[in-house]
């Protein structure tokens, strides 16, 4: 039998040589943690590389992103789709082993990792949503759903804020299949980390209400098997178990030190490596042996078959929940759902209420909910001002087979945990905040938008208009940048059968995140056709026309459609020919045809105004240099809402004006 330590050793021979032959990588930290990953994945991931996808499968997330080769060395070894030749490409142009682990490039990547902190936050929400199915699936006699969650994660991630976020709410949540293993080697880029992070951490995670294991030695295999064990045995508190390594183990000459964290070792040290390690064989050269005694492919094959016929005892005792859950589990929505949405969005046309469109989020909540099993959703400690709570909520903190979760204040942790919900499977996640604080979660929302998962980000008190806050809590430049993000689609209604087509919308997409931005003011009703409700989806439509070729065309988003149709009624009178488009996704009309762009601004119209509480910058696409944007392109003030629209010029009056001195 070949030994634990010849295992772990491919590890390290992998990951020394694919980052030299890159001459870019990270070895340190695989070397340091190879002999913790042998432990785990040898005798306790379940899993199947024939079929990473199998719903019941372990996860394994590498927070530490930048020791990417540790990750694809494993999936090489235990016999995933990565062959060698992926290995020797390893961060080369169009490789399936770019830089940092990316979901959907190598089989058995469970997220995109590397801004630190995101990954471990990412698996709180996969043990979240391995809970929460389970509670709302298994049964005393069949506990379908069952697996467990497994992190590596180093200093940065610790050093993270959203590390902090994520493990408070985790000890809460008292996520027991939730194990993370701590690469405690105190170096970081800078070198000893005792200059910068001297936290006392297994106190800290005790504090949180974890299970902690200390001063665990990371390379002594005995002693990493005996702490899963204990970790294993409590399954009321998340366990993290601190492993103290050394970085680059195996280095004479670079372990413990911060030369090998991020660079190649070198010929020469590589050379030295191999002798002191016994590691005989050529770069990317592996041993039948060592193969033989990684691969999982006949037992994983065989937990999985396991499981499905403990699935079809399930679905034969439970019909309707098999049905269900498989439906779930392939990301399915229910037969029935868009035509049930259809006929929602148009009972919400014929009650033509005008209301905040927070409050008619909350409605369409209300009416998509219970045709959604689906649905997590949640809110970072606003679910009174954003309105994310409909009827049939159920707190997860109480309910087993609950759907809501209270975040707290912790927006950044809340995004990222809703991607972690996401890769999971089996829900389709929402959460809350004020739009002003996406800025807190930017990068968890770039995260979802790169792994083109689906997420749905609720964002209220969209503009000046949320009023004596002030300039601290008013938006001005956030709907701008969210739309700058590649992939994120971005939904401003400007009514409540806006807010009910955003919604839809954002529940059909599977390809990317949305982000939902709401109004804390009431806005008016529009009267639309039954083809300009079904035009809404393409982002921008015209809304009011005139006969012929119009001499101008407003455009306008959320509130300020209003004051569009407005100012146009002015001028229809005054006997000027306009159009009013409304635009509540940028985005989707860009990726809208040439023609039907062109029907609804077509190109011999040159006189257009662009109106939006905002910044202006990215409205001259739309309207040109010789039209005009009537935006916000400073800070607001505090005073109540109408004093400011007022202020900074958001009246009909400017914009009668504005269209006519360009006609």
């Amino acid at each position: 039998m070949t030994s634990r330590r010849k295992l772990a050793n491919a590890i390290r021979a992998l990951s020394m040589d694919a980052v030299q032959k890159a001459n870019s990588g990270h070895p340190g930290a695989p070397m340091g943690m190879a002999d913790i990953a042998e432990v785990l994945w040898n005798d306790y991931m379940n899993h199947n590389p024939a079929n990473p996808n199998w719903a019941n499968r372990d996860r394994f997330v590498l927070s530490n992103g930048h020791g990417s080769m540790l990750i694809y060395s494993l999936l090489h070894l235990t016999g995933y789709d990565l062959p060698m030749e992926e290995i020797k490409n390893f961060r080369q142009l169009h490789s399936k082993t770019p830089g940092h682990p990316e979901y959907g490039y190598a089989p058995g990547v469970e997220t995109t990792t590397g801004p630190l902190g995101q990954g471990i936050t990412n698996a709180v929400g996969m043990a979240i949503a391995e809970k929460v199915l389970a509670g709302q699936f298994n049964k005393p006699d069949n506990e379908i759903i069952d697996h467990n969650t497994y992190v590596f994660l180093g200093d940065g991630c610790m050093m993270e804020g959203i590390s902090h976020e994520a493990c408070s709410l985790a000890g809460t949540h008292k996520l027991g299949k939730l194990t993370a293993f701590y690469d405690d080697n105190g170096i970081s880029i800078d070198g000893e980390v005792e200059g910068w992070f001297t936290d006392d951490t297994p106190k800290r995670f005790e504090a949180y209400g974890w299970h902690v294991i200390s001063k665990v030695d990371g390379h002594d295999a005995d002693a990493v098997k005996k702490a899963i064990e204990e970790a294993r045995a409590v399954s009321d508190k998340p366990t993290l178990i601190c492993c103290q390594t050394i970085i680059g183990w195996g280095s004479p000459n670079k372990q413990g030190k911060e030369d090998c964290h991020g660079a190649a070792l070198g010929d020469d040290e590589i050379a030295l490596v191999r002798e002191t390690i016994g590691w005989k064989e050529a770069p990317f050269e592996m041993p039948d042996e060592v193969y033989e005694g990684w691969d999982a492919k006949v037992a994983g094959s065989r937990i999985e078959e396991e499981w499905n016929d403990k699935f079809a005892a399930y679905q034969t005792a439970y019909p309707e929940l098999g049905a269900e859950l498989s439906r779930r589990l392939k990301g399915d929505l229910p037969a029935d759902f868009i035509e049930k949405a259809d006929a929602f969005i148009a009972d919400v046309d014929a009650k033509a209420e005008k209301i905040a469109s927070r409050k008619a989020s909350q409605n369409t909540l209300n009416g998509f909910g219970p045709l959604l099993p689906e649905f997590l959703g949640g809110s970072a400690d606003l679910a009174g001002s954003n309105l994310t709570l409909w009827s049939g909520c159920k707190g997860i903190q109480d309910n087993a087979d609950g759907n809501y979760i209270y975040y707290g204040v912790r927006e950044f942790a809340m995004s990222a945990i809703m991607n972690g919900i996401s890769l999971h499977g089996g829900f389709i996640p929402y959460g809350a905040t004020f739009l002003m604080f996406s800025e807190y979660a930017r990068n968890a929302l770039r995260m979802a938008a790169l792994m083109k998962i689906q997420g749905i980000f609720v964002y209220t008190h969209d503009s000046i208009g949320l009023g004596e806050d002030g300039p601290t809590h008013q938006p001005v430049e956030q709907t701008a940048t969210l739309r700058l993000i590649p992939n994120m689609s971005v939904w401003r209604p400007c009514d409540a059968v806006e807010s009910a087509v955003a919604w839809k919308v954002a529940i059909a997409r599977k390809d990317g995140p949305c982000s939902l931005i709401f109004s804390r003011q009431g806005l008016a009703p529009q009267n639309r056709s039954a083809d300009q409700i079904a035009a809404i989806e393409k982002g921008g439509y015209i809304l009011s026309d005139c006969d012929g070729t119009p001499e101008a065309i407003i455009i306008a988003t959320g509130s300020e459609v209003e004051l569009a149709m407005n100012a146009a009624q002015q001028l229809t009178e005054k006997g000027k020919k306009i159009r009013v488009v409304s635009m509540p996704s940028t985005n989707m009309f860009d990726a809208q045809d040439d023609a039907y762009r062109e029907s609804v601004l077509p190109s011999n119209v040159t006189a257009r105004v662009a109106v939006e509480a905002g910044v202006t910058d990215a409205w001259f696409k739309y309207v040109g240099f010789q039209g005009k944007v009537i935006g916000l392109d400073r800070f607001g003030e505090s005073a109540p809402a109408g004093d400011l629209f007022k202020l900074f010029n958001f009246t009909v009056e400017n914009v009668v004006s504005s269209v006519e001195s360009i006609i």
